[in-house]
């Protein structure tokens, strides 16, 4: 199959998306444009900040891909390109992107709420807490596994043999020599454009939100941030010189911790906004990059003949049944729960109208899973079923997942548009970093919000001067963030942070699908995904927490006994929301205020 097919089938499943089925979805939502946001209606110029929509989108964009659109495939493909295809596209159209638009819009309408917040005023007290305890695990499983990420990014490095560097001595390129191989530093470039585009965020933020400069000027000048950081960082990449790679994985763990932790607790408009403004326009290039490469590379003939469509006997070896696993290992990109709490820990907070919910929550997801599709005809066409293996699966073990996603990138751009392989893997680095950052900021802030919230709950309003600090929730965050990464590799983590990841998304469309109904409003768009979702999910929990049970009992580790428990007591949580769930939802099919109706109803808004 040409690749330009496989880019065509999936576009027009996300024109029908947009246009006629989020319409639907809005119709029945009853979107309300003279509804002032609570941006408005809450501002504190701290967390409420309304934001224009292009900035909007951009940060919550950046947000919600993280590594998990590039990772997951990379990972999942081993099963064959046609099962990752086919749970992305209609994934996307049919869960992803429902479940985003629809909790950004219900968290408008509950004044900025988290969904932990409206699973409370669904469910009661009880489940408000077995929510947001089972979303602080998650958002430490996501913050630890994209900090191990993060670093092997940012410190990535291949053979030299592997990128035809002949013809290239004008480019500034960065060699050291290990075990007697040349290798190209790779990591260090996309390093340094991080540590700049972070430096100048506070100027491009006082420009934005304090001088009020118009869009398109502040965009010319995040592009020629953006720009300018990775030329500057293809001269002087960052380099630790002779140091053991255990000591800089440690030191930059310790620095990605230390900036994270400040970055969480200042206001918003500061550094997340405008830092996401600039990084999204390498992420935009980057994808519109991939959709040109693909289009070249299906004019020359490139097929999908490399890599095999269903491979199900090899990816059980390495990674177990396709049911549930595949449908844990891609996560964004197909759907995600992290997304949920995006959309309702921030985003609701900034969007300054509710018609701009749609563009943001269900147009968002849309790119996230083009992305996803981009990146599975990059691993099909510019890396191949061989060098795959070789790169993600060695036989030795081991594996390099984000390198095995740059190369394949790296691979496209050449065949399809003829950039060099070296500068084509060094901008799938630097793309993949732009997610992560972003991601990790965030996502420690958003738990931020919620530790702040539980103690709300259990305090009941008396909660301790030292606990109503930002700063120390943030270090909270960061601190189990850094503890759990540290012990735990990524391929210990992203299988139950995949699995608890999609629970949370089932968990979400479940608060949803209450609310929905409460109101008398259609819900079964809401509630299909959900049990599809759940059950997914607990099959999988219940697999990885075993097979963590099982390496236990071989070697007793501290590290792996985190991860039963972990899996343990994420399943009781999420098992009692559901069950909670369940309770309500026969409730109200008599109709709204039946048995009781909503807990602590004079909260919900209509």
């Amino acid at each position: 199959m040409n690749v330009i097919i496989i880019l065509l089938l999936a576009l027009i499943a996300y024109v029908f998306g947009y246009f006629v089925y989020a319409r639907y979805i809005s119709r029945t939502l009853g979107v309300d444009d003279a509804r002032a946001t609570p941006a408005y209606t809450q501002s504190d110029k701290r967390d409420y900040v309304p934001a224009r929509p292009v900035v909007l989108f951009s940060h919550h964009f950046a947000t919600i891909a993280g590594a998990g659109p590039i990772i997951g495939p990379t990972i999942a493909i081993v099963y064959g390109f046609a099962p990752a295809l086919l749970w992305v596209i209609l994934g996307g159209v049919f869960l992803g992107a429902v479940h985003d638009y629809t909790s950004l819009f219900v968290s408008l309408r509950q004044k900025g709420c988290s969904i932990a917040e409206v699973t409370g005023q669904t469910t009661g007290g009880l489940g408000f807490f077995l929510y947001i305890a089972f979303t602080i695990m998650l958002i430490v499983l996501v913050t630890a596994a994209f900090l191990n990420l993060s670093v092997q990014a940012l410190t990535s490095f291949y053979p030299a043999s592997a990128f035809q560097l002949s013809g290239m001595e004008a480019l500034p390129i960065h060699t050291f020599v290990a075990d007697g191989v040349t290798q190209v530093r790779i990591g260090g470039i996309a390093t340094m454009s991080v540590i700049i585009m972070t430096a100048f965020a506070p100027v491009l933020g006082w420009m934005l939100f304090k001088k009020r400069i118009h869009s398109l000027p502040a965009a010319l000048i995040a592009i020629a941030v953006a720009v300018g950081s990775v030329w500057f960082g293809m001269y002087f990449p960052v380099s630790f010189g002779t140091m053991s790679a255990d000591s800089i994985r440690l030191v930059w763990m310790l620095c990605l911790t230390v900036y994270v932790f400040f970055a969480a607790a200042i206001p918003v408009w500061m550094i997340l906004q405008p830092r996401d403004f600039v990084n999204a326009f390498i992420l935009y290039t980057g994808i519109a990059l991939l959709v040109i490469a693909t289009i070249g590379a299906g004019l020359g003939g490139v097929t999908t003949a490399t890599m095999p469509a269903w491979n199900v006997a090899e990816g059980t070896k390495y990674l177990g049944l396709i049911w549930p696993i595949l449908f844990i290992t891609i996560a964004c990109g197909a759907i995600s729960g992290f997304h949920s709490l995006v959309a309702g820990g921030t985003t609701s907070k900034q969007c300054d109208r509710e018609r701009n919910a749609v563009k943001i929550g269900y147009g968002g997801m849309l790119l996230e899973s083009l992305l996803a599709v981009l990146v599975i005809i990059a691993l099909v066409a510019g890396l191949g079923q061989i060098k795959f293996m070789q790169v993600a699966y060695p036989a030795g073990g081991g594996g390099n997942f984000v390198l095995a996603f740059a190369m394949s990138m790296g691979g496209l751009l050449q065949k399809g548009i003829g950039i060099p392989l070296y500068l084509g893997t060094i901008f799938g680095i630097l793309m993949l970093e732009g997610f992560l950052i972003t991601t990790l900021d965030s996502a420690v802030r958003l738990n931020r919000y919620l530790f702040e919230e539980l103690w709300k709950y259990i305090f009941r309003g008396k909660i301790p001067k030292l606990l109503r600090s930002p700063n120390f929730n943030a270090l909270i965050s960061v601190a189990l963030m850094f503890l759990l990464a540290f012990s735990n590799g990524v391929k210990a983590i992203w299988p139950l942070f995949g699995a608890a990841n999609q629970m949370m998304a089932g968990l979400t469309l479940i608060a949803v699908s209450l609310w929905l109904l409460y109101r008398a409003r259609p819900a079964w768009y809401t509630i299909y995904p959900a049990v599809f979702m759940i059950v997914t999910t607990v099959a999988s929990i219940g697999i990885t927490t075993w097979s963590n049970l099982v390496r236990l009992f071989e070697r007793f580790t501290y590290p792996t006994l985190t991860l039963v428990l972990f899996g343990v007591i994420l399943l009781l949580f999420s098992l009692g929301v559901v069950w909670l769930g369940i309770v309500k939802a026969i409730e109200f099919r008599s109709g709204p205020g039946a048995a009781g109706g909503i807990s602590n109803g004079s909260r919900i808004s209509a």
